[in-house]
C-alpha cells in the first residue's frame, strides 16, 4: 500500500483527521481537488467541545491567538441603533468546562492552523488531486485521480464536503429536507463606516427584502456579510451586487463596501447520509451530514467525527485492535449527527436559542457498544460521558488527557490496578465533577469504562490492542 489512510478533502474534517493520525504514527495522505485551501470564512464558530478537541491536538494556543469572542449583536432601524441582541445564551467557565462560549475564527484561518500542525507532525496535503474512481477489496482501496495517478491505501475517508464525489462513487444516498426555501448569500468583505465592536443586524425592511447581518471577523480586517433573499431569487455574488444589497438594506452608501474577498450562495438544508461506512471507506464531516449554518454546528460536528475515527484507526493500524472496532464509528457518530442536525434546524427556524446544547459539551456515547458502566449505582458522571476537566493533586486533567493515550483516573481512594497497557494513571481525591471510583478515559476524552473496582478492566483494554 502507498499509505495507511487516504483522506479525501483538506477541509477542517480532513485536516483534523490528518493531524490525529500523524500524532499516532499512522501514515496518511490528505488529498484536495483544489489547488489551495478553502478561502472563505464560512464555518467561523468553534464551540467549547471543539476547543477541548483542539487543546488535545496541540492547536489551542494558535486558535486562541487567531480569533476572539463573538461581539454583541446590534439591531439597526432606519439608520439608528435600536438595541442590543444577545446571539448566545450566557455561560461561565468552570473547572470542569474551562471553555464557556464559542470562539470566532474564520474557517480559512482554522484550516491554515490545522495544516501547519499537520506538517509539523510530518504529514502533508497533496493539492490538485481530484478523485474520479474508487475500488476496494478485502485488503485495501485503490483511488484514481483525474491526472491519471493512483493511490492505494488500507482505508479511505471521504471528507470532501456536501457534494462528496466519494460518497457518490460509493452509491450512498442522503436523506434530508430544505430548512429554508429562501436563498442565502455569504461573503467576506471590507467595509467602512461600521464599528468592529458589534455584530450588525439589519431586519427586513419590506416584503422584497430578507435580513442582512454584517459581522466583524475576529483576527482580521474583514467582515462576514450574510443576506437572505426571497425564494426564486438568484443572489448576485459580484462586488456591485453586494454594494446594491448593502445600500438597499442599510444606511451605508454602496462605496462603503470597498473590497470583496470571497462570496458564495446556498439554500439552507439538512441531510444525513444513509450510511457512514462502506467497507474500507468512511464518510466524515459534510460528506456525512449537511447542516444549516445557524447555531454553528457543522464544522464542530465534523471535526468531532475526525476525532472519533482517528483513534480507532490508530488502534487497528498500530495497536493490533480487532478491525471490528471500526464499526463503532457509525454506531457512535450517526446518532450524534442526527441530533445535531435537528438542533441546527430548530435554531435556524427560531424554535430554540443558541444555548447549552449548541456548545456540544453534553454529547456522549452512553449507549455505545464500547461503553462499560460496571457500577450498580453510578453518579451523574457515567461511562460514555465526556470526561470533564478538573485538578487532582495539582494535576490538571486536560493536561493528563492530552495526547494519543488512554488515561485511568483512580479517584477518592479507589485502588488503581497494575496494567500491562501503556495507560497514564492519575490518583487522588475526586474533583467536583467526578465521584469516587475508577474512570478509564478514551483517547478522545470520553469515559469508556467506569467501576468501583478494577474487575474486568484489563479485559476491556485488550479489546483495543492495549496490554496484549
Amino acid at each position: 500500500m502507498d499509505t495507511d489512510v487516504l483522506v479525501v478533502g483538506a477541509g477542517p474534517t480532513g485536516l483534523a483527521l490528518g493531524v490525529d493520525l500523524a500524532r499516532r504514527g499512522v501514515a496518511a495522505l490528505v488529498v484536495e481537488r483544489s489547488g489551495a485551501l478553502f478561502p472563505g470564512s464560512r464555518g467561523k464558530g468553534i464551540q467549547p467541545r471543539t476547543m477541548e478537541v483542539f487543546d488535545d491536538l496541540g492547536l489551542l494556543g494558535a486558535i486562541r491567538a487567531a480569533g476572539g469572542p463573538y461581539p454583541v449583536g446590534m439591531v439597526w432601524q432606519d439608520g439608528r441603533r435600536a438595541g442590543e441582541h444577545r446571539m448566545f445564551d450566557p455561560a461561565e467557565a468552570s473547572e470542569d468546562a474551562p471553555y464557556d462560549e464559542p470562539w470566532m475564527v474564520p474557517q480559512w484561518r482554522t484550516q491554515e492552523i490545522l495544516r501547519a500542525r499537520l506538517e509539523e507532525l510530518g504529514g502533508r496535503v497533496a493539492f490538485g488531486r481530484e478523485v474520479t474512481g474508487l475500488t476496494q477489496d478485502a485488503d485495501g482501496i485503490r483511488a484514481e485521480f483525474a491526472s491519471g495517478e493512483t493511490v492505494t491505501a488500507r482505508y479511505a475517508v471521504a471528507a470532501d464536503g456536501g457534494r462528496s464525489t466519494v460518497r457518490a462513487l460509493l452509491g450512498i444516498g442522503m436523506t434530508g429536507e430544505t430548512v429554508d426555501p429562501n436563498p442565502m448569500l455569504v461573503a467576506d468583505v471590507r467595509i467602512s463606516g461600521l464599528d468592529r465592536d458589534n455584530w450588525h443586524l439589519f431586519p427586513p425592511g419590506g416584503e422584497s427584502d430578507g435580513f442582512l447581518a454584517i459581522c466583524p471577523l475576529a483576527g482580521t480586517d474583514d467582515f462576514q456579510l450574510v443576506a437572505q433573499f426571497p425564494d426564486g431569487t438568484a443572489p448576485d455574488l459580484s462586488l456591485e451586487g453586494l454594494r446594491k444589497v448593502v445600500a438597499a438594506r442599510t444606511h451605508l452608501a454602496p462605496e462603503a463596501v470597498t473590497e470583496l474577498r470571497w462570496a458564495s450562495d446556498f439554500r439552507p438544508r439538512a441531510a444525513l447520509a444513509d450510511r457512514f461506512r462502506s467497507g474500507r471507506v468512511f464518510l466524515a464531516g459534510d460528506a456525512a451530514h449537511v447542516h444549516s449554518p445557524a447555531g454553528g454546528q457543522g464544522l464542530n460536528t465534523s471535526v468531532q467525527d475526525a476525532y472519533n475515527l482517528g483513534w480507532k484507526l490508530g488502534a487497528v493500524l498500530r495497536d493490533g485492535a480487532d478491525p471490528a472496532l471500526l464499526d463503532s464509528y457509525e454506531e457512535e457518530r450517526r446518532p450524534v449527527a442526527a441530533d445535531v442536525l435537528g438542533l441546527s434546524t430548530r435554531v435556524h427556524r427560531g424554535e430554540t436559542r443558541r444555548g447549552g446544547a449548541t456548545r456540544q459539551l453534553g454529547l456522549g456515547y452512553r449507549e455505545s457498544s464500547l461503553t462499560r458502566e460496571t457500577r450498580t449505582d453510578p453518579g451523574p458522571l457515567r461511562a460514555g460521558d465526556r470526561a470533564p476537566d478538573g485538578t487532582v493533586d495539582g494535576v490538571r486533567l486536560f493536561d493528563a488527557f492530552r495526547g494519543p493515550h488512554w488515561t485511568l483516573l483512580a479517584l477518592g481512594g479507589a485502588p488503581a490496578p497494575v496494567l500491562r497497557a501503556p495507560v497514564r494513571v492519575v490518583r487522588g481525591p475526586a474533583p467536583g465533577a467526578y465521584g469516587p471510583g475508577l474512570y478509564l478515559v478514551r483517547p478522545d476524552g470520553y469515559v469508556g469504562w467506569a467501576g468501583g473496582t478494577a474487575a474486568g478492566l484489563p479485559q476491556y483494554l485488550r479489546r483495543f490492542g492495549q496490554g496484549r
